[in-house]
């Protein structure tokens, strides 16, 4: 055959298939060696269902806050949403019944109308909560008195110096402290997100380190006798402060007056349909799930006295959004009889805490705390305010106990207490994945097989659930029925397969005189092919593609490994229908992240024949060990070490299970002599082992060690 002779063949060929149209319309003529064009935008898949299952929640918010105002029952409303965030925390060591305050002075300095104090105190056990105490000098103890948690900043800044000042000066005694991590004193392991993801796996949400040490001023403050706490004790705060302070008003009822400022926007807004990853310590575990929207958190502060302030040019929160959220929130008030409680305020500024909003809050203190209203305030322009000297602000607390730390702590106490019944783990498994019962054949589109060398090559998309399509291959030699291998890999289902990698070569590809095996390969969600493609908000240094979407699927109570092992598991069931392949001698394997899919995928499915993973983490308490992780935040399944860490996972399989080549939580590969997590010995060859572990018939791979 002439070359013409071949491009005339090659045309009738694609002459014979019918075209398909893609999502703008145009025409597209099909390969059959090509993937199916999907019928969703594979780049925006995850998001849109993680978008569109968030706004559910919210809507679903909304309209149990108009049902209590509809059937005039504002005070259950009230008390289930101040319940709900109270679940986020569980106990904390602050309040009446906690620890007696042991405050310890570290120095002082007398400045123009106020007294600098810095003192240190406990919140957690070891965790030293580092005041700065503006005592004012020009009027009479006992003082009111009102806590300024800081931001994602420092204390050390014009946001937090100069209304701390103007405080004092106004006769409140004002009491401010660094934040975990950022620009204070306690940086080390208290990063808001590399080390506030860790928390997910305890079962604990970060927001507690910030919050508590909040409500802990509260209890410094009644230890001291020129404060007068009768009629409780204001709080105010910026950006991350002004959600601690938000957070706090509705867990202790000492907090007389609150006033949040440039932090709340309805989460449907920023946090939602603008996709902002913001903090994992706002995305609680089921927040969403829950119903807790930033109005939530306001409206049900009621009847406390709210002053929300704003910047009309934020460049965080947009002050569109942030008016919403006040017309509501100011609706909500007038129904439950508290009309004149809530005030919003919008200052000519962008993000941040100006004097102008310490002159509005000193007011509405003094109308609601003080209860004279009608106090004349001192002219004190703005240029009689300095900042005063980093030094004379420094505390220097322990910088050996922080987030990591505690969180580790409370892992390594989880796994002394933990009961290893292998039933029980595996049920925990099902639980942590979402499943509760069999998950079924996913609907499939088909592509034509398209034979190369001694297997079949077919594309396909499984359709687990409605919006969600999963690109994958399905290679098969001829005859049957096969064993098979249902292959997952978090840097896409082809990486292996490329140029005969370890997967073609476990398979049998190329080898035509020993049977080969089947093996479907399949992009769960958000790996391969649909990786989400980035949004705006991801340029900031923060955000992240992985992070936005671990702390979205952790406030909706359903964790992005959660989705991916039902993914997983609805690929395994399409893998069992097919003729070709003998669904009693199916091995799953799994390749970096996706190697804990498929230790959860064996311990949900019973009948799965065995499982290899390789460079996959070693241990969830190793991702706790590392100061630096190499893992993405999807790695930190929220609760998992309530229930198992990955060792006891593994050996609570009922199939064999080989892991090859694992990694520590910086991934590093784990060296025989560190048996600290339960790691079983680096092999000495591990492609060929995997070829070999796979190959073998079912029931005589070798068991997990460790």
């Amino acid at each position: 055959m002439n070359s013409l002779e071949r491009v005339r063949h090659a045309l009738d060929f694609l002459a014979a298939r019918r075209p398909c149209v893609d999502l703008r319309g145009r025409v597209m003529m099909p390969m059959p060696q090509g993937p199916i064009p999907p019928g969703v935008d594979l780049r925006d898949m995850l998001r849109q269902h993680i978008v569109g299952r968030s706004l559910a929640c919210m809507a679903r918010a909304a309209e149990r806050r108009r049902a209590s105002l509809a059937s005039g029952d504002v005070a259950a409303y009230c008390a289930a949403i101040r319940a709900a965030v109270a679940g986020f925390y569980g106990p904390l060591p602050v309040g009446p019944h906690a620890a007696p305050v042991q405050a310890t002075e570290v120095s002082r300095f007398e400045k123009r109308g106020y007294r600098l104090e810095n003192v240190l105190f406990d919140s957690f056990p070891g965790w030293q909560v580092n005041a700065t105490v503006y005592v004012p000098l020009d009027f009479a103890p006992p003082f009111p008195a009102v806590v300024i948690p800081v931001g994602h900043s420092g204390k050390q800044f014009e946001s937090y110096q100069l209304p701390a000042q103007f405080f004092a000066r106004c006769g409140y005694l004002a009491v401010t402290f660094d934040p975990p991590g950022q620009a204070g004193e306690k940086r080390p392991g208290n990063d808001h997100f590399v080390d506030g993801v860790r928390a997910y796996l305890v079962g604990e949400t970060s927001s507690r380190y910030f919050v508590a040490d909040a409500l802990r001023c509260i209890d410094y403050l009644a230890t001291r006798p020129d404060v007068d706490l009768s009629r409780g004790v204001a709080m105010t705060g910026v950006s991350g402060g002004g959600t601690t302070t938000t957070l706090a008003t509705l867990l202790d009822e000492r907090i007389a007056v609150a006033g949040p400022s440039c932090c709340l926007t309805p989460l449907a807004d920023l946090d939602i349909a603008q996709c902002y990853a913001g903090c994992p310590e706002t995305h609680m575990w089921r927040r969403y799930a829950e119903g807790i929207d930033e109005v939530d958190l306001l409206c049900a502060a009621a009847p406390t006295p709210i002053l929300l302030m704003a910047g009309e040019y934020d460049e965080v929160f947009r002050i569109a959004d942030t008016r919403r959220l006040a017309g509501e929130v100011a609706a909500f008030y007038a129904q439950a009889g508290a009309a004149e409680r809530f005030t919003f305020f919008v200052d000519r500024a962008g993000h941040g805490y100006t004097l102008a909003q310490a002159r509005q809050f000193v007011r509405f203190m003094d109308r609601w705390l003080r209860h004279t209203p009608d106090r004349p305030l001192s002219d004190l322009p703005d240029e009689s305010f300095r900042l005063d000297p980093d030094d004379e602000l420094r505390c220097h607390p322990r910088t050996d106990v922080h987030m990591r730390s505690l969180t580790l702590a409370r892992a390594r106490a989880l796994e002394a207490a933990r009961d290893r019944d292998a039933g029980r783990i595996r049920a925990a498994a099902a639980a942590i994945a979402g499943v509760e019962g069999p998950v079924g054949r996913p609907a499939a589109v088909e592509g034509e097989p398209f034979r190369v060398w001694t297997h079949d090559w077919q594309s396909l998309l499984l359709r687990p659930e409605g919006g969600i399509e999963l690109p994958a291959t399905f290679l098969c030699p001829p005859g049957g029925p096969h064993g098979a291998i249902l292959h997952l890999d978090d840097g896409g289902r082809h990486r292996l397969l490329y140029r005969h990698g370890l997967l073609a070569r476990a398979v049998g590809f190329l080898e035509r005189e020993q049977a080969g095996l089947a093996v479907l390969t399949v992009d769960l969600r958000g790996w391969g092919d649909s990786a989400p493609a980035m949004y705006p908000y991801e340029m900031a240094s923060w955000g992240g593609l992985d992070r936005y979407v671990a702390y979205a699927t952790a406030a909706l109570g359903d964790s992005i490994m959660g989705m991916r092992t039902r993914d997983a598991l609805a690929a395994l069931a399409y893998l069992r229908s097919r003729p070709e392949v003998d669904g009693t001698r199916i091995v799953v394997s799994g390749c970096r992240l996706a190697g804990v899919i498929a230790l959860l995928v064996a311990a949900i499915d019973p009948a799965v024949a065995g499982v290899v993973t390789w460079d996959s983490p070693v241990s969830f308490r190793a991702l706790l060990e590392e100061e630096a992780y190499a893992w993405p935040a999807d790695a930190f399944i929220p609760n998992v070490l309530l229930h198992f860490d990955l060792p006891e996972l593994a050996v609570s399989l009922p199939c064999p299970v080989h892991r090859i080549n694992l990694r520590d939580g910086g991934g590093r590969p784990v060296q025989p002599a560190d048996t600290s997590a339960g790691a079983p010995a680096v092999e000495a060859d591990a492609e060929e082992i995997i070829v070999a572990a796979l190959r073998r018939g079912p029931g005589r791979s070798r068991p997990a060690r460790g």
